[in-house]
């Protein structure tokens, strides 16, 4: 397994470049400003979006290698291939279930390092700008993960202009995939600090798993192409209302 992370980080830093990392980081700094986390009065905000960064390939590697190889084997141990087959739609649930919980449990760390230092005191408020800052980091480091591999593998200007706004599509899946690591993290940063932790964890991770979904729609022919990324944008949206909604309640 260690060999297979080394590998996996490797592949994960490979190939950068700076459009790549400049995007991610504009992405980034939008959603973040939707927020107004007082980065500059704060300075252990920093820490927070540097731990979450540090927990991007790490969340992946565990959620993508380990967790959903294993809920696969369990499936086909238990379940014959054609029952598989035969319901994809429904197979495919628990290892997006188990790939929510662990991508959300590693955006969290941070969040519940910062609640467990401030003595396990931590209003809803605080917890949703904390959680809202480490989701920027996993997301911002995911994002120039995405955008460096569609660079390197050829994308140009001129594809735009041949083949029209589609070819856009990596770009703005990217751009709303990384407001909703924001949004499901300050969720979950929220219940944290209403003392409804781990309720919050699993509707993040719930959240998380419906994003994962939408994939799956895409093979079985339910949806088609760019529906495929408005739906995304329509989760990541709905999403992010939802938690700037949580933000205007001033009662704690």
């Amino acid at each position: 397994m260690i060999v297979q992370m080394r590998d996996f980080f490797v592949y994960f830093f490979s190939n950068p470049s700076i459009l790549g990392i400049g995007l991610a980081i504009i992405f980034g700094v939008i959603w973040l400003a939707i927020y107004r986390p007082p980065l500059f009065k704060d300075p252990w905000l920093w820490a927070v979006l540097a731990g979450g960064a540090v927990l991007a390939p790490i969340a992946i590697f565990l959620a993508e290698s380990i967790a959903a190889p294993a809920v696969g084997l369990l499936l086909r141990n238990t379940l014959s291939a054609e029952t598989v087959q035969d319901w994809s739609l429904l197979a495919v649930v628990p290892g997006l279930c188990v790939k929510g919980l662990v991508r959300e449990g590693a955006m969290l760390v941070p969040v519940v390092v910062y609640w467990w230092r401030s003595g396990r005191i931590m209003g809803s408020q605080r917890g949703l700008t904390i959680g809202a800052v480490a989701g920027a980091g996993v997301g911002l480091l995911e994002a120039q993960w995405t955008l460096n591999f569609i660079l390197g593998s050829g994308w140009v200007w001129g594809d735009v202009q041949t083949y029209g706004v589609v070819k856009l599509a990596g770009f703005w899946e990217t751009f709303f995939i990384l407001g909703f690591n924001v949004a499901s993290c300050a969720l979950a940063g929220w219940g944290l600090g209403k003392g409804w932790g781990w309720q919050f964890y699993l509707l993040a991770s719930f959240a998380y798993a419906i994003l994962l979904y939408t994939p799956a729609l895409a093979e079985v022919h339910l949806v088609e192409g760019i529906q495929l990324e408005f739906v995304i944008a329509a989760w990541a949206l709905l999403l992010t209302g939802v938690v700037l909604w949580l933000r205007e309640m001033r009662k704690e």
